[in-house]
């Protein structure tokens, strides 16, 4: 197992990133490494590396554009006024604060799905916030995580319908039916091991004050900053419900974020001449961050074209022995490799479930068990994983001023305090509950 290219290139880019290589870099260069492990050439590596970069392009000119919006928005001082009335409202109770914006993004996942797309709006302006209450961010990256990745395991809405969905529809094609509607009524205890892993975060880990400073953001200078709601705030304010509006109609963030900044140009909340310096500043807020997507995605290409994934979860079978005890545990840690090295756990469901539902049966595990383990085989990693939007995504905005570091204030507390739960509170549900 340990000759194989994923695990190889998984753990080659896991320690790079530890010794702080820069993302973007670190990627590129496990990609090579699994490129040559698969016994690729180089050159053939970098050309499905580079064809597989269309896989996350919307989700890159997402970013983009929600970062040229964010600095539109800022320019009108519309997200510093809604910080103001929020720090009236939070009277230094950081814990109050830290609960309500990990709830404020469960809604992102269901009640509104429009998943990351509120993050390089909302948070950056409440970088200043943070900075009063000196809150380590490693809690808010917690906070921000658990949002984006917990509603979709538990509850069958939004984003959540569509992980069931596939979770329900993969098991199917492979012997094992159960109705999508049905598959929380098996997930739920993965929620009740990401809530304790949230609590742990915010009330026990990062409790001790953290200094930063206080610099001016890139792109969100917000000059013109005043104590009273005047037009431009309204019709920034039916802007950004414009972008949400339009995003579920057609399913495009591109196209939402489009459409509000023509809504705020037309309207004049943002003159003409501005709108170059709001493109500027959305592309240092998020350009990055956009192109790691898009290298991400070329990694996951690489991986898949190794045929290691495949070769990693036949291997399981031999591993087992019988034991369900050792069996769950191996399917999870092969689905938490898969994930950190795909980036995306609804990508990982198709991958893995070929072989974990015949072997799930095979080692006498109930149909409900077998939806715990293959959900949270799914999940893991994507809390953690350097090319995931569930990381990258929190780290676009509280890295606004230059200082959250992606690997070591985002993954590594995501990581240890969604995964290790994952895996032990699905080991109980699958072994014991269901």
């Amino acid at each position: 197992m340990w000759s194989n290219p994923v695990v190889i290139s998984v753990i080659v880019m896991i320690a790079l990133c530890l010794l702080n290589l820069n993302v973007l870099l670190a990627i590129l260069f496990s990609a090579l490494v699994a490129g040559y492990a698969a016994g690729m050439s180089m050159g053939d590596a970098i050309g499905i590396l580079i064809n597989g970069m269309g896989g996350n392009a919307e989700t890159a000119l997402s970013y983009v554009l929600l970062g040229i919006l964010a600095s539109a928005i800022s320019a009108t001082g519309l997200a510093q006024l809604a910080c103001k009335k929020l720090a009236s409202v939070v009277h230094g109770r950081k814990y109050f604060l830290l609960m309500t914006i990990a709830v404020f993004t469960c809604f992102s996942q269901n009640l509104v799905p429009i998943h990351i797309a509120f993050i390089p709006i909302l948070i950056p302006p409440l970088l200043s916030l943070f900075n009063k209450l000196e809150i380590d961010r490693r809690s808010v990256a917690c906070a921000l995580t658990f949002g984006l990745k917990a509603p979709y395991i538990v509850l069958p809405f939004g984003f959540g319908m569509i992980f069931h969905t596939i979770l329900s529809a993969e098991m199917g094609n492979n012997g094992l039916v159960i109705d999508k509607t049905t598959v929380w009524n098996f997930t739920w205890i993965l929620g009740v091991g990401m809530v304790l892993g949230l609590l742990v975060a915010i009330f026990f880990s990062y409790t001790k004050s953290r200094k930063y400073d206080d610099v001016e953001l890139a792109g969100l200078k917000g000059e013109k900053i005043t104590d009273t709601f005047n037009f431009a705030h309204t019709a920034t304010l039916v802007a950004v419900f414009l972008a949400f509006g339009v995003q579920l109609y057609t399913d495009s963030l591109p196209l939402g974020a489009l459409a509000a900044l023509a809504l705020m140009t037309v309207t004049g909340a943002i003159k003409w001449k501005e709108l170059e310096l709001s493109v500027e500043g959305g592309m240092k807020l998020m350009g990055l961050i956009a192109f790691i997507m898009l290298v991400a995605a070329g990694y996951g290409a690489v991986i898949r074209e190794s045929k290691g994934v495949d070769e990693l979860v036949k291997a399981v079978v031999g591993m087992v022995g019988g034991s369900k005890v050792w069996g769950a545990f191996l399917m999870l840690l092969i689905g938490l490799l898969v994930t950190m090295g795909i980036g995306t756990s609804f990508g990982t469901i198709p991958v893995v479930a070929a072989i974990y539902c015949p072997l799930s049966v095979e080692l006498g595990f109930s149909v409900g068990a077998t939806v715990c383990i293959l959900a949270a085989a799914a999940a893991l990693g994507d809390a953690g994983s350097p090319a995931s939007d569930s990381t990258l995504g929190p780290t676009s905005g509280l890295n606004a001023d230059g200082q959250h570091s992606h690997i070591w204030d985002t993954c590594v507390p995501t990581f240890l305090h969604y995964n290790i739960p994952l895996i032990i509170f699905s080991m109980i549900g699958a072994l014991y509950l269901f």
